[in-house]
């Protein structure tokens, strides 16, 4: 379970300079563009030194580390999309946005880490059990293993960089922030990384002990064991794509936050109801119902609702914000909702 973000540190969140923060948003996806292309580049290269390896020794585990990475570069074009697409400016016919186009093309990822690296290891390790090939030339296997332990490990330090910063910004753990975070490209490469540096780790074991016994059998366990870490890794990109896509709220301090900070501004006297859901990396959609102070007319009324609505929409975070009157008898919400 994610830790809840404390209040100081969300309103910390909320309360940004939009100037100032529209800065760091385009940094912010500058960094994110950087450590996609950047993993993309290291899973490519790695690829193909992996084929010629397993090519050359026959090794099972090589074999699998090779489509993992293969998978993982044809992932990161995906992941690229999803950076790029989601960042289109709202219009007519997406009036919220286009910022769930992130999690569509990261579950494209996903599938594509659990059917061309998770499954194709698997099988091949099966394969391999019952008719498993001769290995040799274990010290080519040896150093490739390595470098590309190198290169994945500098790809993971980008991410891990990526996901400390903002992770400091929310008061969150770095690990924490990787699991609930909006933003489901930092998320990816994260993990991929990560299941690589393991998958290698494996590899490195299935070439060693195949070596030292004579036997393809480990060789071929190892491979089975890519392939299941594999598989785990997508389940999990899979089941947080999926929650954002049909509508993942924020946690209940995000609320509590959200709903003192309309509390503060002059116009609104009390705050009955409010709901917030990310609409894509960052993006939030917030309805309220709100009783605004004074006795003034319903064009008044109106025209005070649009500007607040407006206001609010400055900052960065808010995609879309649409404030409806609070009913006299609704109770209302002094620090945000109970939880469910």
């Amino acid at each position: 379970m994610v830790k809840p973000v404390t209040t100081e540190a969300t309103a910390d969140f909320f309360q940004r300079d939009p100037e100032k923060e529209g800065k760091k948003s385009k940094e912010g996806k500058s960094e994110s563009t950087v450590t996609v292309v950047l993993a993309f580049i290291v899973n490519l290269v790695i690829a193909i030194a992996k084929t010629i390896t397993a090519v050359l020794t026959g090794s099972a585990s090589m074999t699998a580390e090779a489509a993992h990475s293969w998978s993982d570069a044809g992932n990161e074009i995906f992941l690229l999309v999803a950076d790029r697409r989601s960042r289109k400016p709202r219009d007519k016919s997406h009036p919220m946005g286009y910022g769930r186009e992130a999690y569509v093309w990261s579950m494209f990822a996903a599938f594509g880490l659990f059917v061309a690296g998770a499954v194709f290891s698997v099988m091949h390790g099966v394969q391999s059990l019952f008719a498993p090939e001769p290995a040799e030339d274990f010290i080519v296997a040896y150093v490739v293993l390595a470098v590309s332990f190198v290169l994945e490990g500098i790809s993971f330090l980008q991410a891990w960089r990526q996901a400390r910063s903002k992770a400091k910004t929310l008061d969150r753990g770095t690990l924490e922030h990787v699991s609930a975070s909006s933003n489901p490209t930092m998320r990816a490469v994260f993990a991929e990384d990560a299941a690589a540096l393991m998958g290698l780790a494996i590899a490195f074991l299935g070439v060693l002990i195949h070596q030292l016994t004579g036997s393809p059998v480990p060789d071929a366990v190892g491979s089975i064991l890519v392939g299941l870490l594999l598989g785990g890794v997508a389940v999990i990109l899979i089941d947080r794509n999926r929650r954002f896509l049909v509508g993942q709220s924020v946690q209940h301090d995000v609320e509590v936050v959200a709903t003192e900070l309309l509390l503060k501004r002059p116009e609104i006297d009390r705050v009955t109801y409010i709901h917030l859901e990310f609409v894509g990396p960052e993006k939030l959609y917030l309805v309220a119902a709100v009783d605004m102070k004074g006795d003034f007319t319903e064009s008044h009324v109106a025209v005070e609702l649009r500007r607040v609505e407006r206001e609010l929409e400055e900052n960065p975070l808010i995609e879309e914000a649409v404030l409806t009157l609070s009913m006299p008898d609704e109770p209302s919400l002094a620090t945000g909702p109970a939880t469910s």
